[in-house]
Order: C-alpha cells, then structure tokens, then sequence
C-alpha cells in the first residue's frame, strides 16, 4: 500500500487538535495496530508542537503555516514537517533528564522512542526547517 498525503496548518497551538485528527485520518487507511496509530499520532502531534514551541518561540503571532506530509511505500513510513520558523540547531536538541518529574519537555524523546529516526534536512528551499521522521511498519 502507498499513500502521500499532506496538509498544511496555521503554525499556533490552536492547530495541534487538526494535526492530530488528519494524522488519524492518514493512519486510518492503513491496517496497523490502534496502540501503533495512536503512537505515531503522538510523534506527530510532539513534533507539531516543538514548531510552535521553538521555532515560533517569542512570536507571539505569526500567519506562518507549517506543512506535514505522511507518506508510506511498502513498508517505510516518512512524515515530513516544514516550517519557516527560526532554524534549528539540530544538536542542542534533547530532552530533559527522565526523573526530572515536571510537564513537558519529553516530546523528542517520545519522538526517538516511537520512530526508527528523526533528522533535519537542508533540501527544502522554500523552507527553514525541514524534519522527517522514519519508521518501519
């Protein structure tokens, strides 16, 4: 089964619940297990956020929109973020230490628990940052 779809969003947390229901509107078509769907939602869903969160950070409004788009063929699923946020520098990225018990600040290490890989591309003209995160299913 191939699928490409891609849909873009206004870059606010406002639009999180929208990322969240196409990206289940994608997985919906594909025969996986419901724990599975729901995890990948969750990638997604963190990845929108650290957008908003960090490339947007002290935006206080922007009409900028961020692109994902989910592909799968045969076996390889891709999911592409492009955002034209302030860029981002991939290795000061990490997550806070797991027994810091506080909220927030975990979704990239739900992302690297979830997918097989998460690497920022520099192949995207039009973009600033471009993430794509890969998995096998």
């Amino acid at each position: 089964m191939n699928i490409e779809e891609s849909k873009d969003f206004l870059v606010s947390t406002a639009s999180l619940k929208d990322v969240r229901t196409f990206s289940r509107e994608v997985f919906e078509k594909i025969n996986l297990p419901q724990d599975q769907k729901d995890e990948l939602v969750l990638a997604i869903a963190e990845a929108a956020q650290n957008i908003v969160k960090h490339a947007y950070k002290d935006v206080a409004e922007t009409s900028d929109r961020m692109e994902i788009r989910i592909s799968l063929k045969d076996s390889d699923l891709e999911i592409g973020f492009f955002d034209k946020g302030k860029a981002v520098i991939p290795e000061n990225i990490k997550h806070r230490k797991l027994d810091d018990i506080k909220p927030g600040g975990l979704g990239t290490f739900f992302i690297k628990q979830i997918m097989d890989a998460a690497v920022f591309k520099k192949d995207q003209k039009e973009w600033v940052n471009h993430l794509v995160l890969t998995k096998k299913i």
